[in-house]
């Protein structure tokens, strides 16, 4: 999150937070300063948002720090915002807006494109599918992502703050890690995340965490981020601990955070064919299919591996497709 944190200062952020905390209305009078370095600052008083916001917290601005300040941006000092890139409060406001807009994108881009080309919709005719389905989906979502946002928040900052293991030469730890930090995030978040989905069925965590998500008996795509917020929070964290244990590529993490999003999608659409090369070892929408169907089978993410050695795997099937309910409600109404 820090790499897009700074790729929006330095496209927008820089210029959105000058409009909302200028420099110029926490400075009353620079007239030295202008005299020496020829620096053209605003009134403090001459604008009502700025006598507004000259009330909030900032960072000290040294009068002797203002010229170098001044010397390193191209814009003038009222066009400077009294809270830098490294100001903590800004940071935390800037990475709250952009993981709201970033889910809020991706989950309708990638839920959408599922929906539309590669759910079938005529799932949506079996009769545990529910009224308004795809409505009830959107809105537990949109509920959950505030309190999910705001539980990733310190993993976020935390990475801002330098505390994580990402980095950016491409030859940093050697080009045969950098190939091979892909399976490993892979394989630790997949079976991190099958121990956390399967403890969230435990009776006393299912109830209050975990039901909400299984109301979506035959999912759609919009299905697969409609949780409890502390339920698809939990379900992250194996995404944010990995880089604080592991070293990982900054660009490479930022792709692996979206793709996996995208998986979680892909793998809600209610799929059910079966038969393909990879069957046994990927777990797909046909498997996650019978983890709704049938509740405690199919925790993995990715693999099947970690649910064969929990003993909780359970082979897609032709005969467990539910559009054979469909077909055999479409046959009993035409006899």
């Amino acid at each position: 999150m820090d790499l897009v944190l700074n790729i929006c200062d330095d496209y927008l952020l820089d210029n959105v937070w000058a409009k909302l905390v200028p420099l110029s209305a926490f400075t009353t009078s620079y007239a030295s300063l202008n005299s020496t370095f020829a620096i053209p600052i605003a009134n403090s008083a001459s604008s009502t948002w700025s006598q507004m916001v000259a009330h909030l917290p900032h960072p000290p601005i040294p009068a002797d720090h203002l010229a170098s300040l001044y010397s390193s941006a191209p814009a003038p000092l009222a066009q400077l915002s009294a809270w830098p890139r490294d100001y903590i409060p800004r940071q935390l406001v800037s990475l709250c807006v952009l993981t709201l807009i970033g889910i809020h994108v991706l989950y309708f881009l990638f839920a959408w494109l599922s929906y539309q080309f590669i759910f079938n919709h005529e799932m949506m005719r079996h009769p545990r599918f529910l009224k308004n389905q795809v409505k009830l989906e959107i809105q537990c979502s949109l509920r959950a992502f505030p309190g999910m946002m705001m539980l990733t928040l310190p993993w976020f900052q935390a990475e801002v703050l330098g505390y994580s293991r990402l980095y950016d030469g491409l030859d940093t730890y050697g080009y045969f890690y950098l190939v091979a930090s892909v399976p490993l995030f892979l394989l630790f978040t997949d079976y991190c995340i099958y121990w956390i989905h399967r403890w969230l069925h435990i009776p006393i965590f299912y109830k209050t965490l975990h039901k909400p998500h299984h109301k979506w008996i035959i999912p759609t795509p919009f299905a697969s981020h409609a949780f409890h917020p502390i339920d698809g929070y939990l379900q992250s964290v194996p995404y944010h601990l990995f880089i604080f244990i592991f070293p990982l590529h900054r660009v490479l993490y930022l792709v692996l955070f979206v793709l996996v999003n995208f998986w979680s999608i892909f793998i809600h659409d209610s799929d059910m064919i079966t038969g393909h090369a990879l069957e046994k070892v990927i777990n797909g929408p046909a498997h996650h299919t019978l983890h709704h169907i049938y509740f405690t089978v199919n925790y993995g993410q990715y693999f099947t591996w970690a649910d064969r050695v929990g003993s909780s795997y359970r082979q897609p099937e032709s005969s467990l497709d539910p559009m054979l309910e469909i077909k055999a409600l479409d046959e009993a109404k035409s006899q």
